[in-house]
């Protein structure tokens, strides 16, 4: 009978433990399994941009969701609060054209006979006219296609961007545009408006004998595209109206993304970077017929020679926005130095960050984004020039926060710190563009992130890997190569793309210390994002190393092709001069 007792009661005293320890540990869990749902910053410098900064302020968040904002304003009891002495709160960093959260492999195209009576040509298919629809997805759509897997999402997210807008890429119309947010437990959760817009490239996407294989061909083929789009409309909807005794339209599946589209007024971004392009621009916009007198549907992207063409764009009665690419123009890595630049070349490259002080001058709307640049924390920098160049920082910030949600009709619920917006913000110890400031925090849809730098190389470089290689390798599928694009920061740091026949894909994180590298990139491998790991030496023209993906280890080797011509033109210089000295030699 007392054995029985003692047995009850090490049981309840066992669970009267257990449960006080459960309790102790309950505020630790909550934090580490989910933060809470409230959140303030007080005490710290406000900058809203829909209005003048606020300096010892506090913002208050719930639910994703700014709730107040203000010097003495309510903080509710159970938020977590974070004292922002010191510390300055901006909007979230937006990126208006990427393909940020996009797999870098598009989709195989539509086959034929898929999608009513005009098909996209597969890959590999001559393209013999406008009724193979070359290049042409528009039903792909971004929001369809996001994922969480690709890297890039958190990288961009550390350096301060909650936003972007992605599309898919490849082709002349390769398909819709959405505002994503970067941040989720599912990729439906990345979406914030879907669809904003159609990029077209106006890229030619056949070579010699297949169509268009030029300007021209891309140009004609685009307009065609457009007046089909119009055709198709005018008669859909006549049939519609009175059926009988008319033969009904045939199903074209890109006229009739388009024909919704248009009737939706969705945006329609038009490539121009140089002056040409620009006054092109214009002209296709009057051509489309999307300036529609109290609004315009179309917005230019490239705009880096804006500054001869700012006045003529400021002078339209509806101004078209323009989002400027800050991948600057810079003279071509490894360049031949016996081949000069042009006059022309070299003022672009040096009047290309005043575009968007002459954009701002003329009144017209301008939004950044990242084109090119491969490193985010390089978005900043290039942002910063055109500061330099006589742009006011705080267009330039409105350029990558308040302007670009308004571009894409979404300022109503982001782009500024305002009562009622979506809490998409960046927390920084110093002004935004200082090179010297860090990002301390960023806040996507009211969810806290705390910025991680990645780990810099204790040993400096011993040289400098940055230029264009060559890499070859054997993988199971037999020998292959690649290119390798490379930009290597004075610390070490290593930025860039790799493009062979998987693709072209940015290089997540990399370093060089002394003669060792290692750099990662993410490429889908049987549908799924893979990390693929290069690690080597280097020296002045050759790498080597090994590529580590999916636990394989596969040696390869990397040659600097300038280098190799630089070398073969030394010894043909020291060639010709020991031969003329053995003919002088001679002479004597």
């Amino acid at each position: 009978m007392h054995s029985i007792l003692a047995r009850q009661y090490l049981f309840a005293l066992t669970f009267v433990v257990t449960l006080l320890a459960v309790l102790a540990a309950a505020p630790q869990m909550r934090a580490q399994g989910g933060e809470p749902q409230y959140f303030a910053i007080r005490g710290a410098k406000i900058v809203p941009v829909s209005g003048p900064p606020v300096e010892n302020a506090t913002v208050v968040m719930a639910h994703g969701v700014i709730t107040a904002i203000g010097k003495d304003v309510a903080i509710p009891p159970d938020a977590w609060i974070i004292e922002g002495k010191g510390l300055t709160v901006y909007p979230g960093l937006f990126d208006s054209f990427t393909d940020v959260g996009l797999p870098s492999a598009p989709p195989a195209p539509a086959t034929a006979g898929e999608g009513g009576g005009r098909r996209a040509a597969p890959t590999g298919e001559v393209s013999r006219g406008p009724e193979d629809r070359p290049g042409t997805t528009p039903w792909r759509s971004a929001a369809d296609e996001v994922s969480l897997s690709d890297k890039r999402v958190e990288s961009w997210r550390n350096a301060g961007f909650t936003t972007v807008v992605s599309a898919p890429k490849g082709g002349m119309f390769p398909g819709q545009a959405a505002v994503l947010d970067l941040a989720g437990d599912r990729a439906s959760e990345m979406v914030v408006k879907t669809p904003v817009a159609f990029p077209v490239t106006l890229q030619p996407g056949g070579g010699f004998g297949n169509f268009p294989g030029s300007l021209m061909g891309a140009l004609a083929y685009a307009h065609q595209v457009w007046i089909d789009m119009e055709w198709s409309g005018r008669t859909q909807a006549m049939y519609e109206k009175n059926p009988r005794g008319v033969a009904r339209p045939r199903y074209d599946r890109t006229e009739a993304v388009l024909v919704q589209a248009a009737e939706e007024h969705m945006l329609v971004l038009i490539p121009a970077n140089n002056s040409v392009q620009l006054r092109r621009a214009l002209e296709l916009v009057d051509l489309w017929q999307l300036d529609h007198g109290d609004h315009v549907d179309a917005v230019i992207y490239g705009g880096q020679m804006a500054y001869e063409v700012a006045a003529e764009i400021g002078a339209r009665k509806q101004k078209i926005p323009v989002l400027v690419n800050l991948k600057w123009p810079e003279g071509e890595k490894d360049a031949d130095p016996d081949e000069k630049p042009s006059l022309r070349t070299l003022r672009f490259r040096d009047k290309a960050p005043s575009s968007p002080a002459a954009l701002a001058k003329a009144g017209v709307r301008f939004a950044f984004y990242s084109g090119g640049i491969t490193a985010p924390k390089d978005i900043l920098k290039a942002a910063k020039k055109s500061i330099d160049a006589g742009l006011a920082p705080d267009a330039a910030l409105r350029a990558l926060t308040l302007t670009p949600a308004e571009i894409y009709r979404v300022g109503d619920r982001m782009g500024s710190i305002e009562n009622g917006k979506i809490a998409n913000l960046v927390v920084t110890d110093g002004d935004l563009f200082d090179e010297k400031t860090k990002i301390k925090m960023v806040f996507v849809d009211g969810k806290r992130f705390e910025s991680r730098e990645p780990e810099k190389p204790k040993d400096p470089p011993k040289g400098n890997m940055t230029g264009k290689w060559k890499l070859a390798y054997t993988t199971p599928e037999g020998p292959e190569d690649s290119t390798l694009d490379l930009d290597m920061a004075s610390d070490g740091t290593l930025s860039g793309t790799t493009t062979s026949k998987r693709g072209t894909a940015s290089i997540i994180s990399g370093y060089v210390s002394v003669d060792k590298f290692s750099f990662t990139i993410n490429i889908p491998i049987e549908g799924n994002p893979t990390d693929v790991v290069f690690r080597g030496t280097f020296d002045a023209g050759t790498m080597k190393g090994n590529i580590d993906v999916m636990g394989y280890s596969i040696e390869f080797t990397g040659t600097k092709p300038t280098a190799q011509a630089a070398t073969t033109a030394g010894f043909a210089v020291r060639s010709r001069t020991s031969n003329n000295s053995s003919a002088a030699g001679s002479a004597q």
